[in-house]
């Protein structure tokens, strides 16, 4: 026998040494403890508060710049955001796309496809159902609306 250590002994020794604890199922009072303490963001809360901030920024657009067209550029920018947004909403709180966990990554995955589709042909529809078109408006009130995503991760608290 020789003092040599194999590989798989070397792999054995460091895994056994690094284990985690077991994962350990919850009870059912423990399960709705957590739902209590991390409660779900609704999507069409964040849908209307795109679109809310989304005709803030429209506002300020065309306040600023004096001239309707960059607001309405902006306000389609938001509308970038917000109408995927809200068909993907739609989608994901129907009945049909909760009725099992295979079922509901399907949907969402078909969902989100939807919501970049959509998104994808405002965008080069833009040019055409605006004009004159401002460009930098538009791209502002939709990174502003979409930055809204991030907000709703505040709102779950911590």
């Amino acid at each position: 026998m020789s003092d040599r250590t194999t590989r798989s002994d070397v792999w054995r020794d460091d895994a056994d040494q690094d284990r985690p604890e077991p994962v350990k199922a919850l009870t059912r009072q423990e399960a709705q403890a957590l739902r209590e303490k991390q409660p779900p963001v609704s999507p069409w809360r964040v849908v209307l508060s795109q679109a809310g901030v989304g005709a803030l920024v429209a506002a300020l657009a065309w306040w600023i710049s004096g001239e309707l067209p960059v607001g309405l550029s902006a306000l389609y920018g938001a509308a970038v955001v917000v109408l995927p947004a809200a068909l993907m909403a739609r989608g994901m709180t129907s009945r049909l796309s909760g009725m099992s966990p295979g079922t509901s990554a399907v949907s969402f995955m078909l969902w989100e496809v939807v919501k970049i589709a959509v998104s994808v042909l405002m965008l080069m529809l833009a040019p055409k159902l605006l004009q004159p078109l401002s460009w930098p408006a538009l791209l502002v009130g939709l990174a502003v609306c979409m930055k809204m995503y991030w907000f709703a991760l505040l709102w779950r608290g911590r």
